[in-house]
C-alpha cells in the first residue's frame, strides 16, 4: 500500500490520538470499578510512548486497524471480574466509536466556512484529517470487538462464556495471536471489518444529520 508523505503524516497523527485514548479508556474505566493497576504502573495516561506497540501501531497506519501495549488490568479487584472485565474491555472500542462521531460533527460542520467561501489548503487539510479519523477510529473499534484473544473482544466474550471454556481458550492465546496476524495478512477479515464498518459509519452519519440540515439552513 502506497502513501504520499502528506497521508502518512495525517495518518501517523492519527494513530497517535486513536490508540491511546483507547488505552486510557480500558485503565480509566477499570479505575472507576476499582482496579488502580493501570495507575500505579503509570499507564493511565494519553502519552502514546506508554502505550506504543510497534506491530500494531504500523498495522493501524497502513491498514487502519491496530493495536497498541494492552493497559494492565487485574480483574481480581472488580466487585464483579466477569462484569467488570467486560465493561473495561468494551470502553476502548467504544471510546474510538465516540472519536468517530466527534469528527463527523466537526466534518460537517467544517464545510460551513467553505459554503460561505472560506476555502484553502488548511481547511482542505482539516477535513481530511477529520476523515481519516472517522474512518480509522470505526475501523479501530469494530477490529477490537472481534473475540478472537488477544482482542478486546475476546475478554467482553469472558461475560457470556463459562470460565473453563475461556480459560482454555486462553492457555492458547498465543498461538491464536500468531494465527490472527496470519489471517490479518491475507485478508482473511477484510470484508467483514469493511461490512461492519460501512454499518456504524452509516449509523453515526444517521445520528448526524441534524448538522446536515443546519448546512442547509445556511446555504
Amino acid at each position: 500500500m502506497n502513501f504520499d508523505i502528506y497521508t502518512l503524516v495525517l495518518r501517523i497523527i492519527v494513530a497517535l490520538i486513536a490508540l491511546p485514548i483507547h488505552e486510557y479508556a480500558h485503565g480509566y474505566s477499570a479505575y472507576r470499578m476499582g482496579d488502580y493497576t493501570a495507575e500505579r504502573q503509570g499507564r493511565l495516561t494519553l502519552n502514546p510512548l506508554a502505550h506504543f506497540d510497534p506491530i500494531g501501531t504500523i498495522a493501524i497506519i497502513l491498514f487502519g486497524f491496530g493495536w497498541a501495549k494492552p493497559v494492565p488490568i487485574n480483574p481480581l479487584n472488580f466487585e464483579n471480574p466477569k462484569k467488570g472485565m467486560m465493561i473495561s474491555s468494551l470502553a476502548g472500542p467504544l471510546s474510538n466509536i465516540a472519536l468517530a462521531f466527534l469528527s463527523m460533527v466537526l466534518y460537517k460542520l467544517s464545510y460551513i466556512p467553505a459554503y460561505m467561501g472560506i476555502t484553502g489548503a488548511f481547511l482542505s487539510t482539516v477535513q481530511t484529517f477529520l476523515l481519516f479519523m472517522i474512518s480509522i477510529n470505526i475501523t479501530l473499534g469494530v477490529f477490537n470487538l472481534i473475540p478472537i484473544p488477544p482482542l478486546d473482544g475476546s475478554r467482553i466474550a469472558t461475560y457470556f462464556l463459562p470460565q473453563r471454556i475461556y480459560f482454555k481458550i486462553m492457555q492458547y492465546e498465543n498461538i491464536i495471536f500468531i494465527v490472527l496476524l496470519v489471517a490479518l495478512w491475507f485478508g482473511v477479515f477484510d470484508l467483514p471489518i469493511s461490512f461492519v464498518s460501512n454499518l456504524v459509519t452509516g449509523i453515526l452519519d444517521y445520528a448526524t444529520r441534524p448538522i446536515d440540515w443546519l448546512t442547509a439552513l445556511i446555504m
